[in-house]
């Protein structure tokens, strides 16, 4: 019955994935041909609008605030709508052939001003943030007017205790260490949970869906940020020992400090790791559902001969693949979890007598 349940949520997934390919069929039946790299990275970067769909020529999108400072004209607060279409607006326009994923707002004098603008990822991580609230300020009113003795939470309030018991008890108690996790575990969780629904949400194609946020290196930079500033800041005096005086043979030490430095080295390196495997998952996996999505209409071009049987054998696959997504969006939150933990619970060594 599981995997029935997993099957009709990938098929339902990818026909949003069509339904979303709008643009892609309407291109396709105008005879003008398909560029497959504009559709990927459009669908997975950064914007200032949130693109819906497309229908025949007009496309559907909401439009979101532009918070930009001039170099000489001060501050700036329109909607993102006044530069649809390659149009200017105060001096300010939207370039798109810049040579990276995502757009970006400069002067007409191709000057780059200071951008708050409050972009799609960011309606995002609000969405997340509202879900993440709602869901665990909604569980902890069930707790408040309960007793030790009364019986353990049913329904959505017990699936939620049940999530939460596990990745305390299973990921964060046996990294860190059951007298020392209590600390970091509101942390921890806040991490989990908030990448966890961030891949789910990624996973829709339509509002409030569709955002690439653990696809965008910024993000799992800061989160990597912050897991790096807690071991390091919190790390005990043995930690610091082990970096700077290891217990080797001393010539590994002076008169050339190879290995300090080599410890001093593994403090960047271990959140470079956190950051690139979540974004390269995350990024990679967006990809290809998206390049699948693109095969089924460019094979149309081939007749019906050709691209039935290709377009078929791209709509099985792009199922599979989002069934695997499910998975991913669980086990990138889960090794995340995990190894952040595990850092952290490094930083406490024991003291070597």
């Amino acid at each position: 019955m599981s995997i029935l349940k997993k099957t009709g949520i990938g098929f339902l997934i990818t026909l949003f994935f069509i339904l979303s390919a709008t643009k892609v069929h309407a291109t396709n039946e105008s005879g003008e041909k398909i560029d497959v790299k504009e559709i990927v990275l459009g669908h997975m970067s950064d914007a200032y609008d949130w693109h819906i769909t497309t229908w025949g020529e007009h496309h559907i999108s909401i439009p979101l605030p532009v918070i930009v400072k001039g170099k000489t004209s001060g501050w700036h607060i329109f909607s993102s709508s006044r530069l649809a279409h390659g149009q200017s607006y105060e001096g300010f326009f939207i370039e798109k052939d810049s040579g990276k994923i995502h757009e970006q707002i400069n002067e007409t004098t191709t000057t780059r001003p200071l951008d708050l603008s409050i972009t799609k990822n960011v309606v995002q991580i609000w969405i997340v943030i509202a879900v993440m609230l709602f869901v665990f300020i909604g569980s902890a009113r069930w707790y408040k007017h309960k007793k030790n003795s009364d019986d353990a939470p049913k329904g959505f309030v017990g699936f939620i205790e049940m999530f939460v018991m596990m990745v305390n008890d299973d990921i964060i108690k046996p990294s860190i260490g059951a007298d020392k996790y209590k600390p970091y575990a509101p942390f921890l969780l806040t991490a989990f949970f908030f990448i966890f629904i961030t891949n789910l949400l990624g996973l829709l194609p339509i509002f409030p869906g569709g955002a690439n946020v653990t696809g965008n290196i910024t993000i799992t930079f800061f989160l990597a940020i912050c897991t790096m500033l807690i071991v390091n800041i919190f790390g005990n005096k043995e930690y610091w020992k082990e970096i700077f005086w290891p217990e080797v043979p001393a010539w590994l030490k002076v008169p050339v400090p190879i290995m300090p430095v080599i410890e001093l080295f593994g403090i960047f390196t271990k959140p470079l790791a956190l950051m690139v495997r979540l974004f390269a998952n995350m990024m990679g996996g967006h990809a290809i559902i998206l390049s699948l999505t693109c095969v089924i209409f460019i094979t149309c071009q081939l007749g019906t001969a050709i691209g039935a049987p290709l377009s078929f054998a791209s709509f099985i696959v792009m199922i599979f693949m989002n069934c695997l997504e499910l998975l991913v969006a669980f086990v990138q939150a889960y090794v995340f979890t995990m190894l952040s933990a595990v850092f952290i619970g490094l930083a406490h060594p024991a003291h070597h007598k």
